[in-house]
């Protein structure tokens, strides 16, 4: 997800003295009464951007967000349907259109006003304006992003509840109009308004027609938690019904008359060109179409896929390496490791954070620790593979893919195609799973490419192998440590130097109370292409920060827990996290000889995770994680029962990446291919996973992404109890523990619960 940023404000508004000044004319306005013809069918009524009613009392929440399997198809209607008081049985969803009018205004709302606010209602002479400035922003940027775990923090707060507490307002109006009766005298429930008094009430359908007429209240007054009636509850996931019947549709379910397909190879050398292609090889091959040479890749094109990827196999390629042929992973870390001395000897880099005197402590200190880690490249590898269907008629596009910004992927495959816009539709579609590769429409560009020189409509799959190959992948990272123990064993001063910094910018930093602290970075870019990966930068920053804290625990002699527990105190919504963790996972009681026990803490996207891990590591060397206990603060859980899935699915992807994940680079290529030697974790591996919810009552934070940055430490610091090794680079795969075992008498000492 691209970051928001108070300069990208200043094309609509001006930030003066920390107060947003808004020109005249930028506001929306009642925009529900043009879009109504663009959302509504013939018999509903749009009374909001993201709601609309139907005769028969049917609520439909109209979603800004693609459902990949995080439930935000039933989270963000729970959050609708609350503020309106519908009735949970008539609520319904559908995919918001790509079309800019749909643009999510609520994400700048969430990510930038909720910031400089600071908890503060906007005054209601500000609603309308600001809101008009988020409009044309996400207008202008094409937004309708699926990502950074905003849908129920961002949309949810600033649209779905909104939406529902004006659609409710306006709905007890037109009640109030039809029965002549004060606002006041009137409850709603279960999407009825009730006139107590005179006996009478009217449903949602009776009076849409009616409310769709009337102003929408700007800033409507949302109901406090202890007024909730749907959220906070577990309701049954709405898209589960069909995709257990099969009629859920997904990209690659398009099928569209006369379609095609095409299988398609890319320059393995990213960067690489397509030098030749020798076609002769087909000739006696059925089905082929045409063979199409798109600069960096070949695709072709055939009646069937897998006669397009025969034709595929058998044509002679000849790619041209460019100047990256050479490099390789071990090459990488070089220049890594290059950019990191002169980070040290010069004091270059950008500063995250510059606290206290770092060198003094250092010259006074009792101990000093230093460690480096590293994280590999990794891959997505989502279970749906890229796909797009294309079709381009009578100067129209259709495009069916699933992805994670239709407006952005509209406004690609316009340039594509060169229409415009406005002359695209994207069909909405499932996710087969996202984590962030299908914010990137370079699969949905080549399918139109490919249909502008097919008379017929084609749909482009990519095989595992290109999937796995041209992906945009999570960076490979190197970080460095050094830290300052004094007498007592506590830490005085703390160092870290990184390469390349990405989303989010506060990933690096601690929550430990250490007073002197520098943390900075340094650019050192490849030539491997760079994609948001599940937690983004948190995935990296929560492995290097929560195994160093470890590695300070041991060497002040201390629980690890009891470490972290100390260096919390000015943080409650923390501890309580990680004492949670720590009870409900029995961090005293002894362990088996050859498991350990570990525990790590990491903030991201406004909610805290303590993960702890129970691992078992066998004479042979073999890792297996055998629980999970998880507790997180996310605020408030909109739908527990969602938050729980979405902590057990960041722990699996978490946990998978820790094992196995590793993305390497050999003559500029990418080495890995498919399941076979870029392993996921089986079922058959999967820990018990517990999840145990802090709600602290404040801001909300994300679900999506935050299970996982915790769990390759916590994994790691288990592995270090069981066996007194170590990790400080992934995968772990790569390490051949059953030479390191030693024996764990004594690790009791330091916390790590081995009998």
């Amino acid at each position: 997800m691209g970051k928001w940023t108070r300069r990208a404000l200043i094309g609509t508004g001006v930030l003066a003295g920390g107060v947003l000044a808004v020109g005249v004319g930028i506001s929306p306005g009642q925009r529900q009464r043009k879009l109504g013809n663009i959302a509504a069918h013939a018999d509903e009524k749009l009374l909001q951007v993201w709601v609309k009613v139907a005769p028969d009392g049917t609520v439909t929440a109209i979603l800004p967000h693609a459902e990949m399997g995080q439930g935000i198809t039933t989270s963000l209607p729970m959050m609708l349907a609350d503020e309106m008081d519908a009735d949970w049985e008539k609520v319904r969803w559908e995919a918001a259109p790509a079309h800019e009018e749909f643009a999510n205004y609520a994400l700048g709302e969430g990510f930038i006003l909720d910031p400089m606010l600071k908890g503060k209602k906007v005054p209601d002479f500000l609603a309308d304006p600001l809101r008009g400035v988020f409009v044309q922003l996400t207008k202008r940027m094409n937004l309708q992003i699926t990502g950074g775990s905003s849908s129920v923090r961002a949309t949810g707060m600033h649209g779905m509840r909104v939406a529902g507490a004006a659609a409710r307002a306006m709905l007890v109006q037109a009640a109030a109009n039809a029965l002549k009766v004060p606002v006041t005298e009137l409850r709603v429930a279960n999407g009825v308004v009730h006139h107590d008094s005179s006996g009478k009430s009217l449903h949602f359908g009776e009076l849409a027609a009616a409310a769709s007429k009337l102003d929408a209240p700007l800033n409507p007054v949302l109901k406090t938690q202890d007024q909730f009636r749907i959220m906070g509850t577990s309701k049954r996931r709405l898209d589960v019904p069909e995709k257990v019947d099969g009629t859920a549709q997904f990209g690659i379910d398009a099928k569209p008359p006369g379609l095609k397909y095409a299988a398609v190879r890319g320059a393995p050398v990213f960067g690489g060109k397509v030098k030749s292609v020798d076609e002769s090889a087909l000739k006696n091959l059925p089905g082929i179409v045409k063979v199409v040479n798109l600069g960096n890749a070949v695709a072709v094109v055939a009646d069937g896929y897998w006669r397009a990827r025969k034709g595929l196999e058998a044509l002679t390629i000849d790619f041209d390496a460019g100047e990256h042929g050479g490099t390789t992973s071990a090459g990488i870390y070089t220049q890594y490791g290059k950019s990191l001395d002169e980070l040290d000897s010069k004091e270059n880099g950008k500063n995250d954070v510059n606290t206290g005197d770092v060198d003094a402590e250092f010259k006074n200190a009792t101990k000093v620790v230093e460690a480096e880690y590293r994280v590999p490249f990794l891959a997505h590898a989502p279970m749906e593979p890229l796909n797009a269907t294309a079709w381009l008629h009578d100067g129209k596009l259709d495009l069916w893919c699933g992805n994670q910004n239709p407006l952005g992927f509209r406004a690609a495959a316009a340039e594509a195609a060169g229409i415009e816009a406005d002359k695209v539709t994207v069909h909405p579609s499932y996710l087969g799973g996202g984590f962030g590769r299908k914010f990137v429409p370079d699969y949905a560009e080549q399918a139109v490419r490919l249909a502008k020189v097919i008379d017929a409509p084609v749909k482009l799959i990519w095989s595992r192998e290109e999937d796995i190959r041209q992906d945009r992948y999570r960076l490979a990272i190197t970080s460095r440590f050094k830290a300052a123990l004094d007498a007592a064993g506590n830490p005085v001063a703390w160092r870290n130097g990184y390469v390349e910094k990405n989303d989010p910018a506060e990933a690096p930093l601690i929550p430990y109370a250490i007073a002197s602290q520098h943390i900075r970075s340094v650019a050192s870019p490849s030539h491997v292409p760079f994609g948001p990966w599940r937690s983004v930068d948190h995935s990296q920053h929560g492995f290097f920060t929560e195994s160093f804290v470890d590695e300070l625990a041991h060497a002040a002699g201390k629980d690890p827990f009891e470490f972290r527990r100390d260096l919390l105190k000015d943080h409650p919504r923390h501890l309580k996290v990680l004492e949670t963790a720590a009870e409900k996972s029995g961090w005293k009681n002894p362990l088996p000889k050859g498991w350990g026990r570990g525990i790590a803490l990491q903030q991201s996207f406004g909610s805290i995770v303590a993960q702890v891990v129970d691992v078992e590591v066998s004479a042979e060397g073999k890792v297996r994680a055998h629980r999970v206990v998880c507790a997180v603060d996310c605020g408030f859980a909109v739908n527990p029962n969602g938050l729980i899935a979405q902590m057990e699915s960041g722990a699996i992807y978490g946990l998978t990446a820790a094992l196995y994940g590793e993305i390497t680079i050999d003559k500029g290529a990418v080495v890995q291919s498919n399941f076979h030697d870029y392993q996921m974790l089986r079922m058959d591996e999967a820990p018990l996973l517990e999840t145990y919810i802090v709600n602290s009552g404040e801001a909300l934070g994300g679900a999506g992404e935050p299970g996982t940055p915790a769990i390759a430490p916590a994994l790691t610091n288990a592995i270090f109890a069981a066996t007194g090794t170590r990790i400080r680079e992934l995968p772990v795969k790569n390490y051949d523990l059953k030479v390191k075992m030693r024996e764990t008498a004594g690790h009791e000492a330091v916390g790590v619960n081995a009998v």
